[in-house]
């Protein structure tokens, strides 16, 4: 008898990513970085720019929610628009675009002017998160593409953490038009690092007004929608009053609150990478176990946060939860419209500033009928659907 000797199957060896795409990777996330540094600036300089324009606080936050809601808009119907061009050339295009809207804001004679100055910065976020946040499939291979994914979400959290106060503290020291006016000059820069970093990305396969509604259609895109609506509009509902939490619940000095936030931040973005590599693992758990971590914070917080030490604890663990969110349900679309990763990413980024404007409503419609504590077991309630809706639907 003829013995066979069997011969081990080899071990597949991890695919390797060429560095110019890593680069080109972290050209994008710079891009993140910029365009919510310029979502988030007015917050910022609020007084100031009241201040410069005689306007009201009240009429100055409103630069916030019209580019809100404009990018709200613009991200599902923008893939449809721009239709068979280089993904590249748009991504410039959007660059130029804020770079521009914050030519004029700096200059601006009146407030009329700046709003309108806003709109294009809303075209401009949209647009830029529609395409940047499912790029990871188009420059790296599937086995890296959370990181990658994770990479780009990064950007996101270091503009809170670094553009947003670095703008702030600009504006304090040389004027609220300068900072306007540096915003724009990086956006410049920016756009000469991506011309030459960013390889042509000509489109796969247009996307039209049926695609869109195609996606909706699949069950598990329609969870990832949904999971980013709770989670958004919980978690703003409660950020959005941080500070009197921190003040009245801790007792937290108000001289301490930006410290906080800052070390708030850091556990951000520390959040995003963890939750950005378990991600790639097993997407449903992460989204799971970062979402009840988040809730259990949240709820949690008005008995176990009354101390300055014990709120500070809970305020860094809420970074670190929530900064896993963004990019694990990011994934979950990834996964889920493989295919139509630029239809559903524009989905997912419509839900996203729609549930920012909506969360920071239904929280103050909490605090105004009951108390800064109800909001955060509202938030926490959100929240919990969120792994119940990802725990009840099929694996992607």
């Amino acid at each position: 008898m003829t013995q066979v000797e069997s011969v081990p199957a080899p071990v597949p060896t991890p695919e390797r990513v060429p560095l110019r795409n890593w680069i080109a990777m972290v050209a994008v996330a710079l891009g993140t970085f910029l365009v919510v540094t310029v979502e988030n600036l007015p917050m910022g300089l609020l007084t100031a720019i009241g201040g410069g324009l005689h306007v009201s606080d009240g009429e100055v936050g409103l630069m916030v929610t019209v580019s809100g809601l404009v990018a709200a808009v613009t991200a599902p119907l923008l893939p449809v628009a721009i239709r068979g061009l280089d993904r590249r050339v748009v991504l410039l295009g959007l660059i130029l675009l804020a770079m521009a809207a914050n030519v004029v804001s700096a200059l601006t004679p009146g407030y009329a002017v700046l709003m309108v100055a806003r709109l294009f910065v809303g075209v401009s976020i949209g647009g830029f998160w529609s395409l940047a946040a499912g790029l990871g499939v188009r420059l790296v291979p599937p086995s890296h593409v959370a990181r990658a994914t994770s990479l780009i979400f990064f950007g996101a959290m270091a503009a809170n953490v670094l553009g947003v106060p670095a703008g702030t503290v600009l504006g304090e020291f040389a004027g609220w038009r300068l900072a306007f006016a540096a915003v724009a000059a990086i956006a410049l820069l920016l756009v000469a690092a991506l011309s030459v970093l960013l390889p042509r990305m000509p489109a796969t396969e247009p996307v039209r007004l049926r695609t869109l509604a195609d996606q909706l259609r699949t069950p598990a895109v329609r969870v990832g929608v949904v999971a980013t609506f709770l989670l958004v509009a919980g978690h703003y509902g409660a950020f959005t009053f941080v500070s009197p939490v921190l003040q009245d619940v801790s007792g937290v000095d108000a001289t301490f609150v930006g410290p906080l936030l800052l070390a708030y931040g850091v556990a951000g973005m520390a959040g995003n990478l963890v939750a950005g590599s378990w991600a790639g693992r097993d997407v449903r758990a992460t989204i799971v176990a970062v979402s009840l971590t988040l809730a259990a914070v949240l709820a949690l917080f008005p008995f176990l946060g009354g101390s300055p030490v014990t709120g500070s604890i809970l305020l860094i663990l809420w970074g670190l939860a929530f900064g896993g969110l963004p990019v694990s349900v990011q994934t979950w679309i990834i996964k889920a419209a493989p295919q139509g990763v630029e239809a559903a990413t524009g989905l997912n980024t419509c839900m996203f500033n729609l549930a920012i404007a909506l969360g920071a409503l239904f929280g103050s419609l909490i605090v105004g009928t009951v108390t800064v504590t109800g909001v955060l077991w509202a938030a926490a309630g959100l929240v919990v659907l969120t792994s119940v809706v990802v725990s009840a639907a099929r694996r992607v």
